[in-house]
This record gives C-alpha cells, structure tokens and sequence, in this order.
C-alpha cells in the first residue's frame, strides 16, 4: 500500500509542478521553488533565488516522514538574507511540526508550500533588521550632526561660573585700555614737546646759528639778537 500512496503522491506533484518537479527515480525526486526575496533600503536588489528540496520517501512513507535535504540552485547564492547551508538546519526545523502533523498522509506539497514559506519569511526579517540597523545609524549620525548646533544647558552654578569670567575679562580689558592710553600719552609727549621746552637761549640760538632766523614772535618778547653775546 505505501507504494501505491508514493506512486500516487509523485502522479500529483507532477500535475502541480509540471516545471519544477525531477524524478530521478520511482522514490525520489526534487523540486525547483522559486523565491521572492525582499529589498533592502539603500542596497543593491537581490537576485532572485531558489531552492531545491530533494524528497525521497523511505519504505514506509507516509506512516514515516520522508528523507528531505535542502540546496540552492545552480543560479542561486549565498547573500546575507540567505545562506546555504548555514540555514539548512533552521529551515528543516521549521518543517518538523507540519510533518508530525500530516504522518500517515501525503504530506510533500505541505511541506513544499511551508518551506517557500519559511525562507521567504526568514529572508524579510533579516531584511527588516538591516532596514532598521540603517536607520539607527543614519539616526545617529544625524544626533551626532544636530549636537554641532546645540548650545551647552545654563544651569545656575554655570551662569555664575561664567559672570565671574566676564567680569574678570572685562576689568583686564579696562586695565589695559588704561594702560595702553597713558603710554600712548607720554609717546604723544616726547613727540611734540611743549612751547617753554622749545624755546631757546640767546646763546643755544647762537651756537646752533639761529640767530638769523628767528621768527617775528620772538623779536615781539624783545629779544635782541644783535645784542646776544657769547657767555664766557
């Protein structure tokens, strides 16, 4: 009887899969499933994929679960949504339950159809983390950008600490206009010295030969030049 039940199984996955299904033999067979896997924001698309699930049934199948492996197609790789055959154990272990459930019947079409379930699901909440990991990251960059532009939080202590220094800033700068004003001063002073230290002797004219170019402002005090004499 299980013969006829395996016989009849192949008859009718043949019908659904009349692409996808290989026999390679009366007990064992292959079927090609096709995936559809998500896109990541902000990466290159994903290829298409597909598996292959390599069934073949024991003697006493369907009382018995049949053999089951799992590998990508000849066109199929490796990427970070899915990777065989690291993945192989979590995608047989999520088979198990589905086949506890349907011993004694045939079960690969249930089994097919919760397998292209699972990958696909698997590779969309990898691809969900990723999503998020990005937007985490461009959060962060964006905190990290808007704290260029923050100011620092004025708190009591820091309002005092800071009038302190403005004070102590202030009168250093007072000081020192002060200071740079009284220097500039006595320059100013050395430079254009007053009337009484211009004016000059009869004999300091004399001995610098100004006598004959003295201005009429000193002839008017009663200066007479021809009279000065040389002081012995």
């Amino acid at each position: 009887m299980p013969k006829e039940d395996q016989a009849e199984e192949i008859e009718v996955l043949q019908s659904i899969y009349p692409d996808e299904l290989t026999l390679i033999d009366e007990t064992k067979y292959r079927i090609h499933l096709a995936l559809d896997p998500p896109q990541i924001l902000g990466q290159p698309e994903e290829d298409p994929k597909a598996l292959l699930l390599h069934v073949s049934y024991p003697e006493a199948y369907p009382d018995v679960a049949p053999d089951l492996d799992i590998t990508f197609d000849e066109d199929s790789t490796s990427t970070a949504l899915l990777s065989l055959p690291e993945d192989k154990p979590a995608l047989l272990a999520a088979l198990t339950e589905t086949i506890e459930e349907n011993l004694g019947m045939a079960m690969v079409f249930t089994i097919t159809s919760m397998l292209k379930e699972s990958a696909e699901n698997l590779m969309h909440e990898r691809a969900t983390k990723k999503d998020q990991e990005r937007e985490a990251t461009l959060r962060q960059e964006e905190e990290k950008e808007m704290e260029k532009f923050r100011g620092e939080l004025v708190t009591k202590e820091r309002f005092i600490e800071w009038r302190k220094k403005f004070m102590e800033e202030r009168e250093a700068a007072k000081k020192k206009a002060v200071e740079d004003e009284e220097a500039e001063g006595k320059r100013g002073q050395k430079k254009n010295p007053t009337a009484e230290e211009k004016k000059l002797t009869g004999k300091e004219l004399w001995e610098r030969g100004l006598a004959g170019n003295v201005d009429d402002d000193e002839e008017e005090e009663g200066i007479d030049i021809a009279k000065l004499k040389l002081e012995k």
